[in-house]
């Protein structure tokens, strides 16, 4: 083995060592830092200082250097400074005369300079927390852009009308300038929030939103926009290797796509966004295409021919459900359309039996600009259903491009803007299809869907595998059909097994059927894999370096003490907290990533450790400033009864919150996949 293959084994496990070796140095120099603002004032006040440690417990290693002794402890996960007449571990200390008699005693300093010395620490890590930004901004900061890639239909932002490839710039009033910024402040909000912001055509939009608090944050329901960019490849690429879903359009263009490629036009057409590219292909209704693309090593533009992809059915047809989100401003809203409506008939077609439910989002699209007879079945008031006949007018936007990506989520209609699930009885069977092949008779009920890889008894990998439909316990499964049909596009050559329940029959049987493409039903995506949208903030000047780096940490702190609001109101769960090993975890991959993102995880948890540290708790910083301002206002120190009994009461809530942070941090390792 030559000295190139052993050194391409080894640099997996030196980029590992360097990474861990990094978060190591960087995690302690947060906490030296720390650290070293209470010493350094102390030792200005001249109080007497009888250790520095980094990390609690039994001393590892330690040496004397005049007065002090420095140390590094055992357990890694903060550190001490200990001072005559101050020490968390002998409260009483701090109430002792004979201590106090010491002039370089900590308690000896008048009030004044012990809030100096006890704030220090706080102060230190903001301070050094702007410098970490100013000197990332320096650099330059990477950073996803407020646009807005998938809405998910049916959630909070849907209904409040935000779309795909809406720029967001604004959320209460606040600038946005990325969508982790978005992202941080929907997590903390205890309340409706307004998105501002531009639509894709350039529109400008102001959406009012109630976020979704049934899970342990609130959401709204969006994602990141891809860019224009396909994936980067493998280190090591095989021939075979392409940047596109196996079996897709993009897979059999000619020429290949190539990873990096930077997609500039469709057609004859300059491409500015993805959400762009995707209208493009979705208006071409399955004919051919160019797509042309910057390539690295190319001098000129690259020009590729690409087909259509097909819908990948199992010749079923199925029943609509009825309309479970309506959303604000849309073509549905101004007609009266109501939620519990069920589509009946669309220009006299009728649905279920003329058109298939799931191609309601089609059928309105290709009806843009067109006024449309709806037939709808709504509740009558004095009981019973009753048909009512309303008109509207579509809109230009194509459907499947909001696919749904979670269990439960419905389908969505763009270009009218309603949502609705589908029911799992079979009201037709295709005699020609794969269900008709496989057996399954009309009026069945679906109770569950498996994907199966051919050859492989095990479920998917990497997809869904069991997908309920039918549960008496669980009545919301039945909402499911709508995420087996988008999943069953995202992963080509895989089979279903389903476990049905025939009509008059009293047990389920399990039935293996081999999707097909649908050859009349194009798709509106060709299975590229792109990169997420990037943005770079670079200062153009120290000032401007100085500026952003402020900003970006009072936004910080800011966004902490919301998070820690919404944490004690239960607007966010605990189970969203992270302790010692999700920090090092933190550190760790942003070490990895390069020094300008571990240059701003360094600067976010120096500023969580002032924040945190400066909380009103008996054991930290805080909880000793307010027992310095109250014998700053009364003249006399608290009892020592009060001092021993808060302290033991502040330890034992922080070794409580030890205690759930590392449960939480274990059990995630754990169930995070391999």
């Amino acid at each position: 083995m030559d000295g190139m293959n052993l050194l391409a084994l080894a640099l997996p496990t030196l980029e590992w060592i360097f990474g861990v070796l990094s978060a190591i140095a960087g995690l302690g120099l947060v906490i030296f830092l720390h650290e070293f603002g209470h010493f350094a004032v102390a030792k200005w006040c001249n109080v007497y200082v009888e250790r520095f440690s980094i990390g609690f417990g039994p001393i590892l290693l330690g040496w004397k250097w005049g007065e002090t002794e420095y140390a590094l402890s055992a357990i890694p996960f903060g550190g001490y400074v200990k001072m005559l007449g101050q020490d968390d571990a002998d409260p009483s200390q701090m109430t002792s005369e004979e201590i106090a008699a010491d002039p370089r005693s900590y308690v000896a300093k008048n009030v004044l300079q012990r809030m100096a010395i006890i704030s220090a620490g706080v102060t230190m890590n903001v301070i050094t927390a702007v410098l970490f930004y100013i000197i990332a901004f320096g650099f330059g900061v990477d950073s996803v852009p407020p646009t807005i890639g998938v809405v998910s239909p049916g959630l909070p932002a849907w209904q409040a009308g935000v779309r795909r490839g809406d720029v967001v710039e604004k959320l209460n009033g606040r600038i946005v300038t990325s969508f982790q910024d978005l992202a941080l402040h929907v997590a903390v909000s205890d309340g409706d929030i307004v998105l501002e912001g531009k639509h894709k055509d350039g529109k400008e939009f102001s959406a009012k939103v109630s976020p979704d608090f049934s899970g342990t944050r609130p959401q709204i329901g969006i994602r990141p926009s891809p860019g224009l960019t396909i994936i980067e490849g493998p280190k090591n690429p095989q021939p075979t290797d392409r940047p596109a879903q196996e079996g897709s359009a993009a897979s059999r263009a000619q020429p290949p796509f190539e990873f990096g490629d930077e997609l500039i036009k469709v057609g004859g057409t300059e491409v500015t966004s993805f959400a762009q590219f995707q209208d493009l292909l979705a208006g071409r209704n399955g004919a051919s295409t160019t797509v042309t693309v910057k390539r690295k090593e190319a001098k000129a533009p690259v020009e590729m021919t690409v087909d259509s992809n097909y819908f990948r059915t199992i010749g079923i047809r199925l029943d609509a459900a009825p309309i479970v989100a309506i959303q604000k401003g849309s073509p549905a809203e101004a007609a009266g359309l109501e939620i519990g409506d069920k589509i009946a008939k669309i220009n006299g077609r009728s649905i279920g039996s003329d058109i298939d439910p799931l191609r309601l989002p089609n059928e309105f699209a290709l009806l843009h600009g067109q006024e449309v007879e709806v037939v709808v079945s709504r509740q009558n008031p004095k009981g019973g259903r009753m048909d009512a006949s309303l008109k509207l007018l579509p809109e230009n936007r194509p459907g499947w491009l909001d696919a749904p990506e979670n269990e439960g989520e419905p389908i969505s209609i763009p270009a009218i803007g309603v949502a609705f699930h589908v029911i799992p009885i079979i009201l037709q069977v295709d005699p020609e299809g794969p269900a008709a092949q496989a057996g399954i008779p009309a009026n069945a009920e679906i109770h569950s869907v498996t994907f199966i890889k051919p050859d492989e008894k095990e479920p998917a990998k990497g997809g869904p595998t069991e997908v309920i439909l039918r549960d008496k316990s669980h009545p919301e499964k039945a909402n499911n059909w709508g995420y087996v049909f988008s999943a069953l596009q995202r992963l080509p050559g895989y089979h279903l097994k389903l476990m049905i329940l025939e009509k008059d029959q009293t047990l389920t049987r399990e039935v293996t059927v081999v999707p097909a493409e649908d050859k009349t039903w194009p798709s509106p995506q060709i299975g590229l894999m792109m990169q997420v949208q990037i943005q770079q903030e670079k200062a153009a000047s120290f000032s401007e370096a100085c500026s952003l780096g402020v900003t970006r940490a009072w936004n910080t702190v800011l966004n902490i003490y919301l998070t820690l609001k919404s944490l004690v109101t239960g607007r966010l769960s605990h189970k969203e907290l992270h302790g010692p090993l999700g920090i090092a975890q933190a550190a760790y991959e942003s070490a990895r990533m390069g020094l300008v993102p571990f240059l701003l995880f360094l600067g976010f948890l120096s500023l969580n450790l002032a924040v945190l540290n400066f909380l009103p708790i008996p054991v930290l910083d805080g909880g000793h400033m307010v027992f310095l301002l109250w014998e700053g206002v009364t003249r006399r120190r608290p009892s020592e009864k009060i001092m021993v009994g808060s302290l033991y009461v502040g330890l034992a809530f922080l070794l409580g919150l030890m205690v759930l942070v590392l449960y939480l941090d274990i059990g995630r390792l754990l169930t995070t996949p391999k």
